[in-house]
């Protein structure tokens, strides 16, 4: 089976496209793609794990990052656009030198214009971007010359070089005029011009996406890219994917499931797989929408006025509905989830920082489950069981404020259906919400309808789940602040807007000085009252996870950075 996959394989890349030259020792790395197809794959346009994980390997960085030490690098690296940067006396400018040496795939150069052209597509909010926070954050970008950048700031910004991180170059020449239709150009489903160690080959629907050696790459560590080819091989869901990278179909596997771990562990006693772990950054969360759903509106207009987005039935605004989610949130026994969803393999999260993250605060306390609490507070909410003398009756508002006296206490929960950890969760959180009289009607969806519904902001609640960002930022302006309430291309999907929680954020990262002692002071605070708001039920942190076959040569990841090195491995045949 292995020997016919790779075979077939093979003749499938090399049917794609004529390389130029061929890497040292060969071979084609296979990943997984658990679900369908990426729904888009512009960098500007999308931010899917998936297509991110593709991105990374096309495309270059502005900003290099050393693995080792998780911190980016006032220096050149591979794949990375700038050499180097100077920092203004007042603290508020960075001037950056850029190479000359690095090229798109078509011939055209790479220079300060794909760098700025990011900076006036986020500015000009044609179309919704993941990247519309940077927009907060930065205040200019000004090109110097070619190979010159100067990033300005307001403030003093802590986190500075991870905002300007975000604008990774782009090849600004293939760009319509009208950037309203960069949705409909052929770039977003064919990334057909790109720079890094691999290039963009095919996407075979329902099947594979792959990506071909690029022979032009200059970074390549051995002088080369050791290997033909990288293709994401699409399976059902991540039962399938541990059962497919067991029986050899599969070189690599990132966060097998939880409950298939110890097989892939007997597989390393056995000399067939290699295996690193790591404390993890992805983690699970319930969200609840604060706003209106059925008339979705952006947090604020283009003045930066504040827009009235309406009030959810049932959760409420940040106020009004802080004892009901927090209700919600004591009714579940996160515990038994990690137990019942992960096997154990999670770690409970309090609030919104992984306990990875240098700000953590190992101080504040998870939630507790009280059922019997959570019940009397859903009452105290007016929100009492419509038979008195059945705890489990649904309950309907009397008095609630947030929506007419005699609602029930009905609504949506929803999931991706290919992940069994999520629908496992959603399940449970039923079953023991209607203990209570809470009735949610669980709904799954295919991954990309999924997130197509979840970026109308029209769900009611959702389990998702976020995967940090590297190196490691704390600052929550992308998740938790108005800045990134945008319908159509949201972040903040559930309306969160606590205006002490986004002063607090900002105080923080624009703290002078920037004395990691007071900012982690600054951070434990935000975590305070995030868990009180319970915009999200905080639920657990996967334990990291990396497996690689033993035909891998070169496999040597750090947390976070499975594919750092990934020009330099090859596949024994």
């Amino acid at each position: 089976m292995k020997t016919a996959l790779r075979l077939t394989l093979v003749l499938f890349v090399l049917c794609l496209s004529s390389l130029s030259a061929m890497a040292q020792e060969g071979g084609i790395v296979v990943r997984g793609n658990a679900g369908a197809d990426p729904t888009a794959f512009d960098p500007l346009l999308t931010n899917e794990t998936v297509t991110s994980d593709i991105q990374a390997l096309i495309f270059p960085d502005l900003l290099s990052v050393d693995p080792a030490t998780a911190s980016i690098v006032n220096g050149p690296g591979p794949n990375a656009l700038a050499s180097g940067w100077e920092l203004s006396e007042d603290g508020l400018t960075y001037t950056f030198s850029l190479r000359d040496d690095l090229y798109w795939t078509d011939g055209e150069q790479i220079d300060a214009d794909d760098v700025m052209f990011v900076w006036d597509f986020i500015q000009s909010g044609a179309v919704p971007t993941h990247l519309s926070f940077v927009a907060d954050e930065i205040a200019n970008v000004e090109k110097i010359d070619n190979f010159t950048i100067a990033v300005s700031f307001d403030e003093v910004d802590c986190d500075a070089i991870l905002s300007i991180g975000a604008l990774e170059p782009y090849p600004s020449h293939i760009a319509p005029e009208d950037l309203t239709t960069m949705p409909d150009q052929e770039f977003n489903q064919n990334l057909y011009v790109s720079s890094g160690p691999y290039t963009f080959g095919e996407v075979r629907p329902a099947e594979s996406i792959s990506l071909l050696a690029n022979p032009d790459y200059v970074d390549a560590e051995l002088g080369y890219v050791n290997n033909d080819a990288f293709v994401l091989l699409n399976v059902p869901d991540l039962t399938v994917m541990v059962e497919r990278f067991l029986a050899g179909e599969l070189s690599i596997i990132s966060g097998p499931q939880e409950a298939r771990r110890a097989e892939i562990y007997a597989a390393e006693d056995e000399g067939r797989v290699q295996i690193y772990t790591y404390p993890g950054n992805s983690w699970d969360y319930l969200a609840f929408n604060l706003a209106d759903p059925s008339n979705p509106q952006n947090a604020v207009d283009e003045d930066g006025n504040a827009i009235d987005q309406g009030m959810h039935p049932v959760f409420g605004s940040t106020e009004v509905g802080r004892d009901v989610r927090r209700a919600l949130n004591m009714a579940l026994d996160v515990d038994d989830i990690i137990e019942r969803a992960t096997f154990g393999e999670g770690t409970r999260m309090a609030s919104h920082l992984v306990p990875a993250s240098w700000a953590f605060d190992p101080t504040i306390e998870p939630v507790p489950s009280d059922p019997a609490a959570a019940a009397q507070m859903l009452t105290d909410a007016g929100w009492v069981n419509s038979d008195p003398d059945d705890p489990s009756s649904v309950r309907v508002c009397q008095g609630c404020a947030t929506a007419e006296d005699g609602t029930e206490m009905r609504f949506v929960l929803n999931t991706n259906e290919e992940n069994a950890r999520r629908t496992a969760i959603i399940t449970i959180a039923q079953e023991s919400w209607d203990k209570i009289g809470v009735k949610a009607e669980i709904q799954t969806l295919e991954w990309g309808s999924y997130l197509e519904k979840l970026f109308t902001q029209t769900l009611d609640a959702y389990v998702i789940g976020w995967r940090n960002g590297y190196p490691d930022r704390p600052d929550a302006t992308q998740l938790f602040t108005p800045a990134s309430d945008v319908v159509g291309g949201c972040s903040n999907c559930m309306s969160y807007n606590n205006p002490e929680f986004t002063a607090i954020n900002e105080q923080a990262r624009t703290l002078p000085g920037c004395s990691i002692d007071e900012r982690k002071a600054l951070y434990a605070e935000a975590q305070r009252i995030i868990q009180a708001d319970t915009p999200y039920i905080f639920m657990f942190v996967r334990n990291g996870f990396y497996a690689a076959g033993s035909e891998v040569n070169g496999f040597d990841p750090f947390p976070s950075q499975l594919l750092w090195n990934v020009d330099t491995w090859s596949i024994s045949q």
